[in-house]
């Protein structure tokens, strides 16, 4: 006699549980509002604005900014006695590592099948004016930051909505801030940092193990998980510094293997590459077609940038906030890298190589999205690619799981106090979800994890209004006191 429940079954329980909860979270957070033909997500306008606002605000500091950003994260100006826990480059590395994931693969695809060629345009300028937004919430992360006892460091936009509303005389609403922001990640770190990553890791190695006929992976995605779930807990129970010299090694290799593929595919497909580049721009600014039209697709490459580089939702500061520095804006300037390396660079190299590899109507209309699609544009090209594009899509996912780990237990902290126990409870809570999260279908994953992380913008981006005088200032007396030190 067969028994009722099955291991293999498993999966398609848990999908069938968390299915219903994401809609209603996804509905709920991206209320839309109709203009000229488009449904125009509130949120994604909100983060919209504010990186205009700041690129302007502060004078287009992410274009005068690359050189100096650059000679703080060599070392130039580190100081080993300084305050904190890591080196500005471990700092990068480990903020990198949460925005380098499975979007930058598996959500450019996703972006292209609902967008077109033309959303990757504005994925690219979303990542360029996110790189003030990053300025200014991890230039604050550092300013406000807490060293505890054991010198350990505790930062990031719970402490300056705390500390830095209570300083312009609102202290209860800077509180609520502030605790809204830490309920915020928690859950959040769970959506983008976490099941998304762990699902999209999952559903490569199937492709590469006999794709969705043959591979014996299918129905086990909840086994996969449970493997990158112990491999995830045994780093992070170290904290920030655990997390940092595993970062410092792997998010160089991890970033040099992905753009050196694409950059291989690209030169397979050189004469296509005027076509791509023409229709990128063609479609950024067409007026008809998919998705509402222009603005349509704006709104699509703006929301998965974001999604990408999470300039505005304030989870980098974060890991900013442990540097080794007595100068909070150097680690804003360092901060500028982050949308630069993880959106303008990576997520273009991918759209390029999806575009060049496929027409347009192939995108959009052949049943193949998220990685499956990267992955299927690189084997078109290099029939071997897949093994090495798992790999890079497992460290990838491996990687982003250990900061938003990390984000997630500051945010924990914060609500229910410092201690090792407390930290230990939500360790074990975040590797269950690593589980889930490779269990359930990419609809629900996705629509999970848009919602819950976008959420954070509200009260993070609230602050850095309020704040960025403060920004302003700091960055006038820097460049005084670095003019008279020379």
């Amino acid at each position: 006699m067969q028994s009722y429940f099955s291991f293999k079954s498993l999966d398609v329980k848990i999908n069938n549980l968390v299915q219903p909860v994401t809609d209603f979270l996804s509905d709920f957070i991206f209320f839309t509002v109709p203009f000229l033909g488009a449904d125009l997500p509130i949120i994604v306008l909100w983060l919209i604005f504010a990186a205009s606002f700041f690129t302007l605000y502060l004078g287009f500091i992410n274009f005068r900014g690359i050189k100096h950003a650059i000679d703080i994260t060599r070392g130039r100006f580190s100081d080993s006695s300084h305050p904190g826990e890591i080196t500005h480059f471990q700092a990068l590395t480990a903020a990198v590592s949460g925005t380098v994931g499975i979007g930058n693969i598996g959500a450019v695809a996703v972006t292209v099948s609902i967008g077109g060629p033309g959303a990757i345009f504005w994925v690219v300028v979303a990542g360029i004016l996110g790189m003030t937004t990053k300025f200014v919430e991890c230039t604050l992360g550092v300013k406000y930051r807490v060293v505890n006892q054991d010198g350990s460091v505790s930062g990031g936009p719970m402490y300056y909505l705390r500390d830095g509303l209570a300083q312009k005389g609102y202290p209860k609403f800077g509180r609520f801030l502030g605790t809204f922001f830490a309920i915020s990640i928690v859950i959040g770190c769970l959506g983008i940092g976490n099941m998304f990553q762990s699902n999209q890791a999952y559903v490569q190695l199937v492709e590469v193990t006999g794709g969705q006929v043959k591979s014996p992976l299918l129905g086990y995605g909840w086994f996969v998980g449970l493997i990158m779930a112990v491999m995830v807990g045994v780093i992070i129970i170290g904290g920030i510094k655990s997390i940092a010299k595993v970062t410092e090694k792997l998010v160089p290799f991890m970033v040099v293997l992905y753009i050196l593929g694409s950059l291989a595919v690209l030169f397979i497909n050189w004469s296509l590459l005027p076509g791509a580049i023409a229709s990128i721009f063609e479609g950024a600014f067409s007026s008809q077609g998919v998705a509402g039209g222009f603005l349509g697709i704006m709104i699509i490459g703006f929301q998965r940038a974001v999604f990408s580089n999470e300039a505005g939702l304030g989870s980098a500061a974060i890991a900013h906030s442990a540097v080794k520095t007595k100068s909070p804006i150097t680690e804003g300037y360092v901060a500028l890298l982050e949308p630069f390396i993880d959106t303008v660079i990576i997520c273009t190299l991918t759209g390029l190589v999806i575009i060049t590899c496929f027409d347009s109507q192939t995108i959009l209309n052949g049943g193949v999205s998220g990685i499956e699609l990267t992955s299927a544009a690189f084997e078109s090209r290099i029939p071997w690619s897949p093994i090495p594009l798992s790999i890079a899509a497992f460290l990838f996912a491996f990687s982003t799981m250990l900061a938003w780990a990390y984000y997630g237990t500051k945010g924990w902290t914060y609500v229910f106090g410092e201690g090792t126990i407390k930290e230990l409870t939500f360790h074990f809570i975040f590797c269950g979800f690593i589980i889930i999260g490779s269990s359930i279908q990419l609809s629900a994953v996705l629509d999970f994890a848009d919602a819950l992380i976008f959420v954070m913008a509200i009260p993070n981006l609230l602050g850095l209004y309020i704040l960025a005088p403060e920004v302003k200032r700091d960055l006038k007396i820097y460049w005084s006191d670095m003019l008279e030190s020379l």
